[in-house]
């Protein structure tokens, strides 16, 4: 299967750590050719040298989602140095846990910003793409919290996450002749998506619910399985949790 990885040209943002580094670096592992954005240039241009000792293709560009400009300009340096897009993995997040009394109004606007509009920004930089070259797959991260509301707490961020599934779907109906479009639902992963809450009592939740987090390489071996797939086969939803969680 991981013929259809090799060569590959895979675009991923959030990817200076977590479920974006883990990504970038299994599936270069695998051939594929990987453009990484964040906002962390150092970081990603550790991961990008690891990659290339290891005999892989990677590319940088520093990249914060919540501006088209530079996620655009992320897409173009995939096409200007390797001629083309196949795969683009909307995968920055920031989960920012506290209950809606505390009326974090900045919190919620970064994680609309970060969440939902960074994933439409990605998808706006690389639809044109991929409708031009007649393939293309967007895998979108969301989270088992876009499936059940994670709250007390939770409330804003399940918003969010809810909000990337019904993009992904009314985007695989809309383009699905020729795009694929996966929706990746983690539950508790080892990340540092953990450490986004600055309200104390919910931070401290989080800190404890995520002792039965599993490795971010679970994820990064579920965008691999749809990647692999021959071009006839849309893996449409992923669900993934640690054996243990109920939620």
């Amino acid at each position: 299967m991981s013929r259809n990885i090799e060569g590959k040209v895979v675009v991923i943002t959030g990817a200076s750590s977590g479920l974006g580094e883990a990504t970038a670096r299994h599936l270069a592992s695998l051939g594929a050719s990987v453009v990484l954005g964040a906002r962390r240039l150092e970081r990603l241009e550790t991961i990008a040298s690891d990659i290339r000792a290891a005999g892989g293709k990677a590319e940088i560009a520093q990249t914060d989602v919540t501006h088209p400009a530079e996620v655009a300009a992320l897409v173009d340096k995939a096409i200007r140095v390797f001629g083309r897009v196949d795969v683009l993995v909307n995968n920055a997040g920031l989960m920012a846990i506290a209950p809606l009394s505390e009326t974090r109004v900045e919190e919620w606007d970064r994680m609309i910003d970060i969440n939902i509009k960074g994933v439409l920004y990605g998808i706006a930089a690389a639809l044109p793409v991929f409708q031009k070259q007649g393939s293309g797959h967007f895998i979108n991260i969301a989270s088992v919290a876009g499936l059940k509301v994670f709250s007390p707490g939770g409330t804003v961020y399940s918003g969010t996450k809810f909000a990337v599934r019904a993009i992904s779907e009314g985007l695989r109906h809309e383009v699905g002749g020729a795009v694929r479009t996966t929706t990746i639902e983690p539950g508790a992963i080892d990340s540092e998506l953990k450490h986004g809450s600055a309200h104390a009592q919910s931070a401290a939740f989080v800190k404890d619910f995520y002792k039965i987090a599993i490795p971010a390489d679970a994820i990064a071996r579920a965008i691999a399985y749809a990647i692999e797939q021959p071009a006839d086969v849309d893996i449409n939803e992923i669900v993934l949790r640690p054996t243990v969680q109920e939620f």
